[in-house]
């Protein structure tokens, strides 16, 4: 599905399908935002090439399933691939959502397979997409990275609540379902560190870019979205290693439950061996044995057994083992 919206030089903006492009020229003074969604892969390849002239390189890299985001200057358009959330994400356990832009002269140009909630919404308000789109594509890009990066932040915040949770379950019940999500959260948040850093490192470079493809005000917009790029960023790191600390916690507590099972048991051994070795002794059917012609030698054994046990406690307590 390919999606249009024209800004007019009169004021007036209309909205459609690629039938609106026919005659349109970036010269014309009327500004085009065009969003595609690259299920159709040929449509979109032949509207990119043919009308807005991007290089194919780049058409390569907006239509490949996976890119790690990156930024891009061509003679006629910027290119920015992104990373949004899905519209099903609602936590940690996220799926992402590949998003290029290409920023040009007079037209904004935005690619996706999956459904982008950031690109929807701000579409479906076309008066206010075509105001942003009359300060220029390059403020109109900005107002759907701010959407994309908005996203960011509840997840995030929401998993810094979930470790806080997670902190008093490991002290009072580190179960193995514990261990499992925990290390979920390190492998998401290691994903999320990289997408985030390559991200950061994008934005840093545009607020310090100097193109006429930029409007007069992109160096302070960009400026705010590295900011909020380098916060999710630290904040990332930050839970990552959280989550790592509460994961070796949980190992060190499960390993110091396992040494106090296993002492335990070794207690037990000790305490037993001895008294199964007089069993074993006076349990065997030979006929040459005097102590079991004693009259109280069952008695005695007893006492001998009980006495080694006694002993054997004690040492224990000495050694504070018990």
């Amino acid at each position: 599905m390919i999606r249009v919206l024209l800004r007019h030089p009169d004021g007036s903006h209309s909205s459609g399908d690629e039938r609106l492009l026919e005659g349109w020229h970036p010269a014309s003074g009327t500004l085009a935002w065009v969003d595609i969604d690259r299920h159709d892969e040929q449509p979109a390849r032949g509207l990119m090439s043919d009308v807005f002239h991007i290089d194919p390189l780049a058409v390569s890299d907006a239509l490949r399933d996976r890119h790690p985001p990156k930024i891009e200057w061509f003679d006629n358009c910027l290119f920015l691939l992104v990373k949004g959330f899905t519209a099903e994400t609602a936590d940690i356990n996220f799926s992402v959502v590949h998003i290029s832009l290409f920023v040009g002269k007079g037209f904004l140009l935005t690619v996706h397979r999956l459904t982008s909630p950031s690109v929807d919404a701000l579409f479906a308000e076309s008066a206010v997409a075509a105001e942003a789109l009359a300060a220029g594509p390059s403020h109109l890009a900005y107002r759907v990275l701010r959407r994309v990066v908005d996203r960011y932040a509840p997840v995030i915040l929401g998993l810094e609540q979930r470790l806080d949770e997670l902190e008093e379950e490991i002290a009072g019940n580190p179960d193995d379902e514990l261990l499992i999500e925990l290390q979920r959260y390190v492998i998401r948040l290691r994903k999320l560190r990289r997408t985030f850093g390559y991200q950061q490192s994008c934005f840093a470079e545009l607020r310090h870019a100097d193109s006429p493809l930029l409007h007069a005000r992109a160096a302070h917009e960009f400026q705010d979205l590295y900011e909020h790029m380098e916060r999710m960023a630290s904040l990332s790191t930050l839970l990552q290693e959280l989550a790592r600390d509460l994961l070796e916690g949980h190992i060190s507590l499960s390993g110091h439950r396992l040494n106090s099972i296993m002492k335990t048991l070794t207690i037990a051994s000790v305490i037993f061996l001895p008294l199964t070795f007089l069993a074993g002794i006076y349990g065997m059917n030979f006929e040459n044995m005097p102590e079991l012609q004693a009259k109280d030698g069952y008695y005695l054994l007893l006492g001998g057994m009980g006495l080694i046990t006694a002993l054997l406690l004690w040492a224990f307590r000495r050694a504070r083992w018990l």
